[in-house]
């Protein structure tokens, strides 16, 4: 059971994402082309790739995160947030060979009635290795421009949040030792 969801969610990503690269999809383009890489690794049986293309594409659908158009797939707006989330899941800080002595600093203040968000800032700011220096104040050494502009969009705290680029910062020797710079 496990390994079906496993590979079905694998499938929805990739029909998913094949979407959003191709901005429309032609229904007849979407199996080939996506999913060769998927069958020849043995995670779809041959004799049911058109089945389990037609089911994924069919769940897609019902769950408002694709439509039809002039027979062609479209993300929707619900479509495009689930690809947000897809990528901020899989995004990966890159750690440069070595620091531009720069600490990159997010301070953000969201709501009290966005308590829920605030937390979930907060739950992937360390999921991704930055480290906390007050309740809303989280530093990184390494540019990370990209995932915070990621972040305010998915989050929706466009406002709520600051990015800030430092070049000092009063005893940093702890900060040091905890990234090894």
């Amino acid at each position: 059971m496990a390994k079906n969801s496993h590979t079905r969610h694998n499938l929805e990503k990739i029909i998913l994402q094949s979407v959003a690269t191709a901005g429309l999809l032609s229904i007849a383009v979407l199996a080939p082309n996506a999913l060769g890489a998927m069958i020849k690794l043995g995670m779809i049986p041959k004799a049911r790739q058109k089945e389990f293309i037609a089911n994924s594409r069919t769940r897609l659908v019902q769950k408002g995160l694709l439509e039809y158009k002039n027979g062609f797939l479209c993300l929707t707006s619900a479509g495009e947030g689930k690809i947000r989330r897809l990528q901020l899941a899989d995004y990966k800080l890159k750690k440069p060979k070595r620091w531009d002595k720069k600490w990159r600093v997010l301070i953000f203040d969201i709501p009290e009635h966005r308590k829920s968000t605030r937390n979930r800032v907060r739950a992937t700011l360390v999921a991704l290795g930055f480290r906390r220096l007050q309740d809303s104040v989280w530093i990184y050494p390494y540019d990370c421009e990209d995932l915070v502009t990621l972040l305010k969009v998915e989050f929706r705290i466009g406002k709520d949040m600051l990015y800030m680029v430092v070049e000092f910062l009063e005893y940093d020797a702890k900060l040091r030792s905890h990234f090894q710079l």
